[in-house]
């Protein structure tokens, strides 16, 4: 076993794989039942990319005027996270490096994409990008393994 799956628990069963975005109804980006939600909404591609256009707002600042990394990197996670749900594969991050290229302002509205790279039956690779009018401003690269988390039924 990989030494970074080691520790982690996913489950994988008809249910992890039934309906995915399900599994994401709370998310702080996309989930459509949580009320704080960013709602990310994201289309398919032509190539199996998926991409969304999201608008800042001074909520989610780090330095003044400057949008948190913090957000940037959940902006780039749930890209890759939902080019997975579009193919209907749950899974979950196992790895996540991002690269911040350029300061992104808060309240820009910027463009995600995400794409699958690579996919094997136990770790799916993928990339991101969060761009400003066409410039990348951060992008990400991201191991996930299928399944997820079990915490019990809720």
């Amino acid at each position: 076993m990989e030494p970074w799956l080691q520790g982690l628990t996913v489950v994988t069963t008809k249910k992890a794989a039934h309906d995915v975005k399900k599994t994401h109804a709370q998310c702080i980006m996309c989930g459509d039942s949580n009320p704080m939600s960013l709602r990310l909404v994201f289309n398919p591609g032509e190539n199996g990319d998926v991409s969304a256009s999201f608008q800042g707002n001074s909520l989610l600042q780090g330095y003044e005027g400057i949008m948190h990394g913090g957000v940037i990197c959940a902006l780039l996670d749930s890209a890759m996270a939902n080019c997975l749900f579009h193919k209907n594969i749950a899974a979950v991050t196992a790895e996540l490096r991002v690269r911040f290229l350029q300061p992104v302002p808060y309240g820009a509205r910027m463009d995600l994409r995400a794409w699958i790279i690579e996919e094997t039956s136990m770790l799916f690779k993928l990339k991101a990008e969060l761009a400003l009018d066409d410039t990348v401003m951060a992008c990400a690269d991201a191991l996930f393994v299928p399944g997820v988390i079990n915490i019990g039924e809720q």
